[in-house]
């Protein structure tokens, strides 16, 4: 099943999990730590407030500087974006942007060409896809599948990928800024 098939089909916690893991997986960007967003997947565990994690999570990251490269800026907009209940109608267009904001992120990131485009890549179309790109596809795939297929216990293992995922790019975003200096 195609990202696109997935996310259409995802209920409400599963759609907010998927936006937060995107946005997760892009923190290092923001300059944010490994335990900036627990709270809001504490919430969707039911063990926390959604809305306080995420005011706590803006509050610390700030605002815009600058100098930011569209990685930066797009990792920004996910995190300014998200709904302010994990409930929300919006939750489904969040996710959705989450995920073409990520993917896009990992693209920029990449150092190799993609030709397709990202809603082709989306829709189940990964032939020649750069590898950091194609990682962060599947990772977006596993939590949705994670997810439907287990319902709250999947949130661990969501958890898990995003926090994979995190590690990979801050290893990306540390290269790039070596290679700069």
């Amino acid at each position: 099943m195609s990202l696109v098939e997935l996310i259409a089909q995802a209920d409400e916690r599963g759609l907010a999990a998927s936006g937060l893991a995107c946005l997760d997986r892009c923190v290092p960007l923001l300059g944010g730590d490994d335990e900036l967003l627990r709270p809001l997947w504490a919430s969707l565990a039911d063990t926390g407030d959604w809305g306080a994690g995420l005011a706590i999570a803006r509050g610390k990251l700030g605002g815009e500087g600058p100098d930011e490269d569209e990685a930066t800026v797009l990792t920004r907009r996910m995190l300014e974006a998200a709904p302010a209940a994990p409930d929300a109608a919006e939750v489904r267009m969040w996710a959705d942007a989450c995920s073409v904001a990520s993917l896009q992120i990992h693209r920029i990131l990449d150092p190799a060409e993609d030709e397709d485009s990202l809603d082709a890549r989306r829709e189940g179309r990964t032939d020649g896809m750069p590898p950091l790109a194609a990682a962060e596809l599947r990772r977006q795939i596993t939590v949705l599948e994670v997810l439907a297929g287990h319902g709250p216990a999947g949130l661990r293992r969501a958890l898990e990928v995003s926090v994979e995922g995190r590690r990979v790019l801050r290893a990306v975003v540390s290269r790039r800024a070596r290679g700069r200096s």
